[in-house]
C-alpha cells in the first residue's frame, strides 16, 4: 500500500444499540490497516423513552456518521439487520458523501488539517477516485415493512438550530397554522451555545419544543486522531470548516425520527435555503454537491423515497428553497421580531452574565452583518455589538465571506455605505422567488402550505424568476402544473 494512500482503515464496526429508558447507545469499533481497534461508544438521550420498534431508525442514525469515512475504510460491519429500502438509503449516501468529501476536503489542497503529502496530484485523479472504498455488510437483509403510520399532514417537526432558516422556518408554519415543534440536537460540545437562547426561548413559549443530546461531535474528533493522514495536532487548529466531515444533517433527520413517530408529526423541514447551483457539478468527471447535499432538494427528494416504505405519511421539506439568505433575513426580523431577537448565527458564540454574544469577527457572524445592514435592519437586536458593526465597515473589503457570490455583490449593493464596501452591480435575481425542477421547484411544497407560503414570500421579494440558459431571468408567478405531484 502507497505511504500516501487515503485508503487506512481495515474496517469501521457499529455493534447493535442498547436501549435504556431514555437513553440508546452502541459501540464503534474502527481497526486500521496495521489491525489495531479503537472503541467510541456513541449515545443519544431523549426526552422521550426510545421504544424497541424505533430501533430499525436508530440504527441508521449511528449508521450516518460513519458514511464519512466510506472513502477511507475497506468495510463497514454492521452487526445487525436492516431492510431492503435501508440498505439502499446507505449505499446512495455512501456514494455521494465520499465523492462530496474528496472533491471538497481533499482535492482542493489547501485543507489545514490534512498533512500535505496526503493531496492527490490533480492532473492524475480519475473520475473514479472519488468513489467509496468501503461495502456496507449488515449481518441480514429483511423485508421493508412500516415503522410508523397515521402521521398528521397539519404537524410539522424543524430542526433547530437557533440560526435564521430554522427560526424563520418556524415563524412561517406557526402562521400557516401548522401545530410546529421545535426539535433541537444538543451536541456535546460548544455547538449547543450558538441554540441555547433559541431553545430556552421555545422552551419557555412552546410546550411542543424537546431536545436530544448526542456525544457525536466527539466521535468526530475520536476518528480525526486514528485517520493517519489527519496532523497529528489537529485539536490545536481552529478553522470556519469541519476537518473532514460534510453531510451532518441526515444523523439529527434519522436521530430525530422517533419524536416524529411518537407525536405522528407529518412533516420534517430543513432550514435548507436557496443554493446556486446552476453549472453542470462535476470535477474531473467526480459529480459531487460543493459539500452542501444535505441541504439540496436532492436529499429530500431521495428521503422521501425511503419514506414512502418505511414511514409512509411523513414528507422532508424545506420552506426556503426559493429564496435567497439576503431575503431570508429580512423576513424573519421583520415579520417575526420576537423570534429574530433569538437568533445566534456564529461559530464561536461566548456567554456573559447570562446572556449569548455572537463573536462577531468569524465568517458566519461577517456573512449575517452583511445581510442585516444590507437591508437597513439593526444587528444590536441579536446582541452584535457597535465595535462589531464598526469593525465590519472597516474591514468588509479585505473579508473572505463565504458566501454565493450573486448574494454577496447584491448585499453589497445595497450596503451602498460610500466608498466603505466593495463597488459592485445590482444582482436582482437574489431578491426575487426562484423556481427551477432540479434544484427550487415550488411544486414539492406540500398543497396545504403551497399558497399561504407563497404570499407571504411575494411580500417581501421582487417576484419571480427561472433558469434560462444558465442565466436567472425575470418570469410570471408560479402556476400548478399537471405534472405536480401534490405531496
Amino acid at each position: 500500500m502507497a505511504k500516501n494512500n487515503l485508503l487506512c482503515l481495515s474496517n469501521i464496526s457499529l455493534s447493535d444499540l442498547i436501549l435504556e429508558k431514555n437513553t440508546a447507545r452502541a459501540k464503534i469499533i474502527v481497526t486500521k490497516s496495521d489491525g489495531t481497534e479503537n472503541c467510541f461508544e456513541i449515545i443519544n438521550k431523549y426526552e422521550i423513552e426510545p421504544q424497541k420498534t424505533h430501533l430499525p431508525i436508530l440504527r441508521l442514525a449511528f449508521c450516518m456518521p460513519l458514511l464519512n469515512y466510506g472513502l477511507f475504510s475497506k468495510k463497514i460491519q454492521l452487526n445487525f439487520s436492516i431492510s431492503q429500502a435501508d440498505l439502499s438509503l446507505l449505499n446512495d449516501l455512501n456514494v455521494i458523501f465520499s465523492r462530496d468529501i474528496f472533491v471538497n476536503k481533499i482535492v482542493q489542497g489547501t485543507n489545514p488539517y490534512i498533512l500535505p503529502e496526503f493531496f492527490p496530484d490533480p492532473e492524475k485523479i480519475k473520475p473514479t477516485d472519488g468513489n467509496p472504498q468501503a461495502m456496507i455488510h449488515p449481518t441480514q437483509l429483511i423485508d421493508d415493512t412500516p415503522i410508523g403510520t397515521d402521521m398528521d399532514a397539519m404537524k410539522s417537526g424543524v430542526l433547530s438550530s437557533g440560526g435564521k432558516d430554522s427560526l424563520l422556518t418556524y415563524g412561517l408554519l406557526k402562521e400557516l397554522d401548522s401545530t410546529v415543534y421545535p426539535l433541537y440536537v444538543n451536541e456535546s460540545g460548544g455547538h449547543w451555545r450558538t441554540a441555547l437562547t433559541a431553545y430556552k426561548y421555545h422552551k419557555k413559549t412552546d410546550p411542543n419544543t424537546q431536545r436530544m443530546w448526542t456525544n457525536v461531535d466527539r466521535f468526530y474528533s475520536f476518528m480525526l486522531d486514528h485517520l493517519r493522514f489527519i496532523r497529528p495536532d489537529h485539536r490545536k487548529i481552529w478553522h470556519d470548516t469541519y476537518p473532514i466531515r460534510l453531510c451532518i444533517f441526515p444523523f439529527y433527520v434519522f436521530s430525530l425520527l422517533p419524536i416524529f413517530i411518537e407525536e405522528r408529526i407529518g412533516n420534517l423541514l430543513l432550514g435548507s435555503e436557496f443554493d446556486d447551483l446552476r453549472y453542470e457539478i462535476q470535477y474531473k468527471g467526480i459529480q459531487h454537491y460543493f459539500g452542501v447535499y444535505d441541504q439540496h432538494q436532492d436529499y429530500d427528494v431521495r428521503m422521501n423515497q425511503w419514506y414512502e416504505k418505511r414511514i409512509p405519511g411523513l414528507y422532508q421539506w424545506s420552506a426556503l428553497r426559493n429564496i435567497s439568505g439576503l431575503v431570508d433575513q429580512n423576513i424573519l426580523v421583520r415579520r417575526y421580531p420576537a423570534l429574530a431577537k433569538m437568533q445566534r448565527s456564529c461559530h464561536s458564540c461566548h456567554i456573559k452574565n447570562g446572556v449569548v454574544y455572537p463573536c462577531g469577527i468569524c465568517s458566519k457572524c461577517l456573512g449575517i452583518l452583511l445581510y442585516l445592514l444590507a437591508n437597513d435592519l439593526n444587528p444590536t437586536l441579536m446582541k452584535y455589538r457597535c465595535k462589531d458593526i464598526e469593525s465590519f465597515y472597516t474591514n468588509v473589503g479585505a473579508s473572505s465571506l463565504k458566501l454565493d457570490k450573486d448574494e454577496k455583490d447584491q448585499s453589497f449593493f445595497l450596503l451602498k455605505r460610500n466608498g466603505s464596501v466593495p463597488k459592485v452591480q445590482c444582482v436582482g435575481h437574489v431578491e426575487k422567488i426562484h423556481m427551477h425542477t432540479s434544484t427550487c421547484d415550488p411544486g414539492l411544497y406540500p398543497k396545504q402550505f403551497r399558497n399561504g407560503l407563497l404570499k407571504i414570500l411575494e411580500q417581501y421579494t421582487t417576484g419571480y424568476c427561472t433558469l434560462q440558459n444558465e442565466e436567472w431571468v425575470p418570469t410570471s408567478k408560479w402556476q400548478k402544473c399537471a405534472a405536480t405531484v401534490d405531496p
